[in-house]
């Protein structure tokens, strides 16, 4: 394993990092779980993600659980809060009741003293950015936090993060976490050069696309057990399979062979080309999808290849 600063901080996180979306605590069984997230370990990676709505805490109690076994400076462990976690009008956003809540939540749940990274799930335009930012800079200095994150915010709204920070002098966040993958490339154009500017780095979630990266999807075939099968996962796909995209992983597929590596390890590598990117968030539901996924941290793409890809997705 390879690791990586994330942003401009001290702390170093492994280059592949494992969530629990959509996975542990729903699809995936418990056993199964902890024996992927051990072998995760196992192979070096440092870096686990959950959120409080992952199946309502079932994600983090998941995770947590399973790598309490190991010493708790090994490894770095994430949360969030934002998307509804009740039916009150207060069980939602990024108020300052609602983050204090859920922080604290999160760490009874996962029977923590603290998490390394907290992350504001996404941006709340019903909440001024001080408050936010004033209630995860008092968790801090309480050691219950250790730095803070956004998940999916523009470039503007990091901006204006790092601007309110500065100004009352509190904790800036150190990165965001966006989704980005060969066929999602929103984040070049403002979100990576503005991240960099302010020491921001990026844990990009969704890879391989849902695992349409994968190659298991060809033409209109859906395997029975795949993610797009299952309607209750599936929304995030809706409308990404399509023949323009078949015909993309059918040439990315030709390149992987050529290189001798498998599709999966090229679109990981692509992703570790970008500099300003901390680590790549994969989702497993076994402890050979996670083997597999590692080995891209070996594989440096020749410019070439790398302009190859482009003449494809372009």
């Amino acid at each position: 394993m390879k690791y990586r600063r994330l942003g401009n901080s001290g702390l170093k996180v492994s280059e592949i990092s494992l969530g629990s979306w959509l996975t542990y605590g729903k699809t995936v069984e418990d056993n199964t779980a902890e024996k992927t997230i051990h072998k995760a370990y196992e192979l070096g990676i440092n870096f686990f993600d959950s959120a409080n709505v992952y199946e309502r805490g079932e994600g983090e109690r998941v995770m947590a659980g399973a790598l309490k076994e190991y010493p708790r400076e090994s490894y770095v462990i994430t949360t969030k809060a934002f998307w509804p976690m009740g039916e009150g009008p207060n069980n939602r956003g990024l108020s300052r009741k609602h983050v204090i809540e859920q922080a604290n939540a999160s760490l009874k749940r996962m029977n923590l003293d603290y998490v390394d990274i907290f992350y504001c799930h996404r941006y709340d335009p019903e909440t001024p950015v001080e408050e936010t930012l004033r209630a995860i800079d008092d968790l801090i200095r309480q050691g219950k936090i250790l730095y803070a994150g956004v998940s999916e915010w523009s470039a503007a709204q990091i901006e204006e993060a790092v601007r309110v920070a500065d100004k009352f002098l509190l904790d800036r966040i150190v990165v965001n976490q966006p989704v980005y993958n060969m066929l999602n490339r929103y984040i070049e154009k403002e979100v990576i050069p503005v991240s960099s500017n302010h020491g921001i780095g990026q844990v990009v979630f969704s890879p391989l696309a849902q695992g349409i990266l994968t190659g298991k999807y060809k033409g209109n075939t859906i395997p029975e057990d795949s993610r797009a099968s299952n309607a209750e996962i599936n929304n995030f796909m809706k409308g990404m399979l399509t023949e323009t995209t078949f015909t993309k992983v059918e040439q990315l597929e030709k390149i992987a062979k050529e290189l001798e590596i498998t599709l999966p390890s090229l679109a990981l590598a692509w992703i570790l080309r970008q500099s300003n990117v901390s680590s790549a968030l994969i989702g497993a539901s076994r402890p050979s999808q996670v083997e597999e996924n590692v080995k891209a941290v070996e594989i440096e793409l020749t410019s070439e290849v790398i302009e190859k890809i482009e003449g494809i997705l372009a």
